[in-house]
């Protein structure tokens, strides 16, 4: 499998820069389990300055609702409670695989700043063993480094055009908050997929990002998150608030 390094100053420049080196040179391979190809590489996307504006890219799969709610479920797990209710298929979330965990991460980097011990493990063999759709984070490793807080995730499959932009923006906004708690800055976010693909039914999807990336100015494929995006999401607190009220009343919560 092709291997790829990618850096970028900020999230949607790193982002920009994977969607155009899967697209043009990512490998062909089957993908049984869904019934098509996928274009694949193993790929590393790093973010130098992962709070430098401009954090939000145009070229992601929903809007300022979805990321918002996207965040608040890494954040604060607001949809922990689905997990094993009647007929819904989630067996877990991120939020609560990692959440127990957070406690040693902080103590840990108290007790020792340059601690290699910082990990949080997101696997569960028992579970993800048996299940159709096992988690594809595996770990979040955070490093403080020069007075600042590294993170580093391991991903063992990630779909870059319909979920890598998301799950990074999270993991980031998560990455600051554990920064703040330390009272420490924010260093660099480093990402890898071991498979970084997409699917079949996204090629065209992704053949046009890739295009708009080469033919158009960068700052038209952008947005500001501070100012302007984050106050969009935010105008959507209370209808997921909403949603998720009835949520619990649908499973007696």
């Amino acid at each position: 499998m092709k291997e790829f390094y990618i850096t970028g100053d900020t999230l949607p420049e790193a982002y920009h820069k994977a969607l155009v080196v899967l697209g043009e040179q990512g490998g062909m391979a089957d993908c049984p389990d869904y019934g098509q190809r996928q274009k694949e590489c193993t790929m590393t996307v790093r973010v130098e300055y992962p709070a430098k504006e401009p954090r939000i890219s145009k070229l992601i799969i929903g809007g300022p609702k979805e990321l918002r709610q996207y965040e608040l479920e890494i954040l604060d797990g607001i949809l922990d409670f689905i997990i094993g209710k009647a007929e819904n298929l989630w067996e877990y979330t991120y939020h609560q695989r990692f959440a127990y965990q957070l406690d040693f991460i902080i103590e840990e980097l108290k007790r020792e700043p340059f601690s290699r011990r910082a990990v949080m493990s997101i696997r569960d063999f028992e579970i993800d063993s048996q299940n159709t759709h096992p988690a594809c984070l595996q770990s979040i490793q955070y490093f403080i480094r020069d007075g600042k807080l590294d993170c580093s995730i391991l991903f063992r499959s990630n779909d870059l055009p319909e979920a890598f932009f998301m799950n990074a923006f999270a993991l980031i906004r998560l990455q600051e908050r554990i920064a703040d708690e330390l009272g420490v800055g924010v260093g660099s976010y480093s990402h890898r997929s071991n498979s970084m693909h997409a699917y079949e039914k996204n090629f065209a999807m992704l053949d046009g990002f890739v295009k708009k990336i080469n033919s158009e100015p960068t700052d038209e494929l952008v947005y500001d998150y501070e100012g302007f995006f984050k106050d969009m999401m935010a105008e959507y607190d209370e209808e997921i608030a909403a949603m998720v009220r009835t949520k619990r009343e649908q499973y007696g919560v």
